[in-house]
């Protein structure tokens, strides 16, 4: 496989897993509300979110170290990045939550520096 096919697959399936283990993990925490303390542990607990996040999470970390094997640490941290764009688009669709000027600023010019650190290659 191509080298460049190689850092983009790794790349998006870390991508993925991220971005899935933190809408998994905020799924649970939101779940039951009104709960509080120890009795919100427990029902997170039990939920099927927390383990779906726990397992995007171990996935990713393997993605993540197979990344880092194949980029300098610098490009994977920028390309890293991404996930704070696909999060908050994943938080928008699923959890209704707003977009404001200053996360649309934060967003753009996070863009921009993953697109000119994928330019750099």
């Amino acid at each position: 496989m191509n080298t460049s096919v190689m850092i983009a697959l790794l790349w998006l399936i870390n991508l993925v897993t991220d971005t899935g283990g933190q809408l998994a993990f905020k799924a649970a925490a939101v779940e039951n509300r009104e709960a509080t303390g120890w009795e919100h542990w427990r029902h997170m607990l039990s939920r099927p979110w927390i383990y779906l996040g726990v397992t995007l999470y171990i996935a990713e970390f393997v993605a993540w170290l197979a990344f880092l094997s194949t980029v300098t640490l610098a490009e994977g941290v920028l390309l890293g990045m991404a996930g704070i764009v696909t999060v908050m688009v994943g938080g928008r669709l699923w959890f209704k939550e707003h977009f404001t000027r200053p996360r649309i600023i934060g967003v753009s010019l996070i863009l921009m520096g993953v697109a000119l650190v994928g330019l750099g290659r």
